[in-house]
């Protein structure tokens, strides 16, 4: 994923800032909120470290076919009722085809009120933004990019599958999110239409009749980076603002108004993008605001996107403000 349309976000975004400054809740939490779920920063922490574990997983590697299959076994283990492989082909970014794994699974299917979670497992085949230029053909190995949000999303469905929830929740793994084209391609290779592969291919192909279609979305991405705080992305801001907004309500009634701050921030391509485009209200929550870089978090697309630079306590925050979403939501 990336920054775009970044000087028309800032533009608006001063107007904005007065607005949802006035909305932006106290970090302390509501005197009588309860949180539910027992969600797991530990257990979030050692799925993202076993998707690492297995090397870069870049589409059609051995490490990718492998870590596919544990993630469809996860899923499966934590109670999914209905866990599928949705298989394509995609056209990169050079012209070569891409195989595309998407994993797609079901709780409480007989739900027609339904929220779809998503994330993307696989890993940038490239440390683009490396410093040095000599190792920029070299695969990550995506511990935020890719391996964080799929491990908070293990650790809701674990959850789930001890506590079903009133609704109905789908979990896609998105794949080939991270094959856009590289910082070193040449103009007419570098477009937004080679990022977010696997989700333009699930949103073209939607899984669903107008009885189950989900009422809103939630992408998870790069959401374990350290001191990571999530300002809103300006598309989910503009698309999908009631949903947008019941998301920064909860984190600031579970007491993380300082992780989640009530203000717009980066204009993102990423996996939300095309389930908007398909009439999903789709929410990203993303870190986009860094302190270091007013961006990224400062190991994007670098080989430092590691388990060293991994934080439980932003795994910890974005897992409890999702999974009391899930639990809050209603028929």
């Amino acid at each position: 994923m990336r920054h775009i349309n970044y000087i028309v976000a800032l533009i608006i975004f001063a107007a904005l800032q007065a607005c949802s400054a006035k909305a932006e809740k106290t970090s302390a939490p509501a005197a009588k909120f309860e949180e539910r779920g027992h969600f797991s920063a530990d257990s979030a922490y050692a799925y993202t470290a076993r998707q690492v574990d297995f090397g870069p997983r870049t589409p059609g590697s051995a490490a990718h076919d492998a870590c596919a299959a544990w993630l469809e076994e996860s899923l499966r283990s934590f109670g999914a009722d209905t866990v599928m492989t949705l298989r394509s082909t995609a056209t990169a970014w050079d012209g070569s085809s891409i195989p595309v794994r998407n994993i797609f699974a079901r709780f409480n299917p007989g739900a027609t009120t339904r929220i779809l979670l998503t994330a993307h497992y696989d890993t940038r085949p490239w440390a683009d933004h490396e410093s040095d230029p000599d190792r920029h053909h070299t695969p990550i190995d995506g511990a935020n990019d890719g391996a964080s949000g799929v491990g908070v999303l293990l650790e809701i469905a674990r959850n789930l599958g001890l506590n079903t929830p009133e609704i109905g929740v789908d979990i896609l793994l998105n794949d080939c999110e991270d094959s856009g084209s590289p910082a070193f391609a040449d103009a007419q290779g570098d477009t937004e239409d080679t990022w977010c592969l696997g989700t333009q291919h699930f949103a073209a192909n939607l899984p669903y009749s107008a009885v189950d279609r989900p009422r809103f979305g939630i992408l998870l991405d790069m959401v374990g980076g350290r001191d990571a705080r999530f300002h809103k992305e300006y598309f989910s801001a503009m698309r999908a603002p009631a949903e947008t907004a019941k998301i920064w309500s909860m984190a600031a009634k579970l007491g993380l108004g300082d992780k989640f701050p009530a203000q717009v921030g980066g204009a993102i391509t990423d996996d939300h993008l095309p389930l908007l485009d398909a009439g999903i209200p789709t929410v990203d929550i993303i870190e986009n605001q860094n302190a270091v870089t007013g961006s990224f978090n400062p190991t994007w697309h670098t080989l430092d996107d590691n388990m060293d630079n991994i934080d439980r306590t932003s795994l910890d925050a974005v897992g409890r403000v999702v999974l009391n979403i899930i639990y809050y939501e209603k028929i």
